[in-house]
């Protein structure tokens, strides 16, 4: 099967499920870039419940190509972002096997959005022993054929389409380290289940 994503920071688990049941992955850098997305967003469980950490960038001129966001060190967000997720998943069961590899995301810069996170889906794909052809598209293709066409389907207000008997199964619970205090938290940030529960990542999504 062929997927086609958007480009998405420490993608969810419903992205990360259909990266995994994908023979062919294609990353879409020719769409009009989206604002409050999971583009530059993620969700980690921490203290005192779900948080979002979202990247800043530069401002952009309207309908910018996503492959020509740039982010913004103005502020820092590494800091920030690695110190929120040192602070939730520190005493996770796995955070020591992979903290270096992901730590490096929060050490050097990067210039455009899509460079910073396809190399951590890369890195992700690497951590769970996954081989998968993950490629950048050529051009913007409005209804592509044979192809699974995921662009709008995975989205922080809305659930499209199949998704939603998908989302119902990513509710099966699995060790979290706030649990006792918020309950079973589901579709969270991969970082989540990659520190909670290892290369067992790789059976709970099949």
């Amino acid at each position: 099967m062929t997927t086609l994503l958007t480009t998405a920071y420490w993608p969810n688990l419903l992205y990360i499920y259909h990266v995994l049941h994908s023979e062919l992955i294609y990353i879409e850098q020719f769409e009009n870039y989206q604002k409050q997305s999971f583009r530059n967003r993620t969700q980690i469980y921490a203290a005192n419940g779900v948080l979002n950490l979202t990247i800043p960038i530069k401002n952009q001129s309207p309908k910018m190509l996503t492959k020509n966001v740039e982010i913004s060190y103005s502020e820092n967000w590494q800091i920030n972002h690695w110190r929120a997720i040192t602070s939730a998943y520190k005493n996770s069961p796995y955070f020591e096997f992979f903290e270096t590899e992901i730590n490096s995301f929060y050490t050097k810069r990067f210039l455009h959005l899509m460079e910073f996170n396809t190399e951590q889906l890369k890195t992700i794909l690497k951590l769970l022993r996954c081989k998968k052809d993950v490629r950048l598209t050529d051009n913007y293709i409005h209804q592509p054929h044979s192809t699974l066409d995921l662009r709008e389907a995975i989205h922080p207000k809305k659930i499209v389409g199949t998704n939603e008997k998908l989302i119902q199964k990513l509710k099966q619970p699995y060790y979290q380290t706030f649990e006792t205090k918020f309950g079973f938290q589901s579709n969270l940030s991969v970082l989540d289940i990659l520190f909670n529960t290892g290369l067992e990542t790789i059976n709970y999504l099949n």
